[in-house]
């Protein structure tokens, strides 16, 4: 499983309600995009460096998954199908999608315009 960004605010903050979602047999992941939206975030923190020592930690023990020339390859796709469909939606989580796609992993995710993404499965707590 892909966690988003809003996933991953919320594995910060213990949200019971996420954490009965990730899967305990098998392995998710953090998008370096999301990544670098959280350290965004952390930017203007009160917690900004007890924070960042969690990150680096959970970091250290998860898969992060990074953009590659295939990963363009599924952005492309993705975006062209939204354009088609008329449809728009950040460009950083058709990143995201993309690397879903890509490694055929749900996201975690609230954001519902994921759903509108063909062969992407969200999956909302």
């Amino acid at each position: 499983m892909i966690l988003d960004t809003n996933a991953l605010s919320a594995f910060a903050d213990n949200d019971l309600d996420l954490l009965s979602i990730l899967p305990s047999d098998r392995p998710w992941a953090l998008p370096v995009i999301v990544i670098g939206e959280y350290r965004f975030g952390l930017l203007g923190s009160r917690e900004k460096d007890a924070r960042e020592e969690w990150l680096d930690r959970l970091i250290s023990v998860v898969t992060v998954l990074e953009i590659t020339e295939r990963t363009a390859s599924f952005y492309a796709t993705i975006r062209h199908q939204l354009q088609v469909d008329q449809r728009k939606i950040p460009p950083n989580d058709s990143w995201i999608a993309a690397l879903a796609m890509e490694h055929q992993w749900p996201v975690a995710s609230r954001d519902g315009h994921f759903d509108v993404i063909h062969g992407i499965r969200r999956i909302a707590w």
